[in-house]
């Protein structure tokens, strides 16, 4: 039992540590996660400014400090928190000897480190968009996804704007996704994290661009926005369920944009009653579905 404790406080203390550690500029740039986001925040923002889509809404837009919030307390402070029960998980599988090379299907160690980086991307990327899918699908998990889904004005910090029960499902199936890649991340993998960021703040931005023929590739900001569309297609629970790449949804038949004006209705039916305040939205998804 000692040795589990310890394992888990060692895990939350050397998260804790990394975390002060890249605040203070003493790990190499590019594991600088904290102001790597800051700064993929600030391009994303400044592009709004001065290319804004929707030219009414306020720089400032309605909630933008709580999705600021929500974007540290995601990516930095739920982390550190969560770190113990993930060593927790690993030693379990190390004692029922599971370890990361056990379902691999491909390997990809001798590959040209362009194609390591690309395959990760577009594994990652549909381990990703399987799961949206699943958070909009099963009532369950919906009760979760709202906090999402709850952002009325749409901006890049609504892209870390969900609750951390997201985080409970989406990290075992990413881990999932690298066991099949041969149990490791490429060296760089870094360089997809970064793009993955990119992208998806790019997505929830104010800004108007679809890529040109590239919009059945990556997705884009008109397409995300439909995403978040009040009003959806009949007998659909969800549209454009992308992340980084907008491929999946037109190969499965999930894409959908009627039009780009970009003044569409955000939200879900009900969301007039949804909490307004961050402690009561992380608590929310606990309720009794109704």
């Amino acid at each position: 039992m000692e040795k589990y404790l310890d394992a888990i406080v060692n895990a939350i203390v050397g998260t804790a540590d990394w975390t002060w550690k890249s605040i203070i500029f003493e790990v190499p740039w590019y594991n600088n996660y904290f102001w790597g986001l800051v700064l993929i925040s600030l391009l994303i923002w400044g592009l709004e400014i001065l290319f804004p889509w929707r030219k009414e809404q306020s720089i400032f837009r309605k909630d933008f400090w709580l999705d600021g919030f929500y974007m540290f307390f995601n990516f930095f402070i739920f982390s550190i928190a969560i770190s113990g029960i993930y060593k927790l998980l690993e030693l379990a599988f190390g004692e029922a000897n599971i370890t990361m090379t056990s379902l691999a299907l491909i390997d990809m160690s001798a590959w040209p480190l362009w194609a390591q980086l690309l395959v990760f991307f577009i594994v990652l990327d549909f381990v990703q968009w399987f799961t949206h899918i699943l958070l909009h699908k099963y009532p369950f998990l919906w009760q979760f996804h709202k906090v999402h889904h709850s952002v009325k004005e749409m901006g890049f910090a609504a892209h870390l704007r969900y609750h951390w029960m997201e985080n409970i499902l989406y990290k075992p199936l990413k881990t999932f996704g690298v066991m099949i890649l041969g149990g490791f991340e490429p060296e760089q993998a870094f360089i997809v994290h970064f793009l993955a960021i990119s992208i998806g703040h790019f997505n929830h931005s104010n800004i108007k661009i679809t890529w040109g023929p590239l919009k059945y590739l990556i997705n884009n900001p008109v397409m995300h926005l439909y995403h978040h569309s009040y009003v959806l297609p009949e007998g659909k629970y969800g549209v454009n369920f992308g992340i980084s790449l907008s491929l999946w949804d037109y190969i499965f038949k999930t894409n959908y944009i009627p039009e780009d004006s970009g003044t569409i209705e955000l939200g879900f039916e009900g969301d007039e009653h949804f909490p307004k305040g961050f402690w009561k939205q992380i608590i929310y998804g606990f309720r009794k579905v109704k």
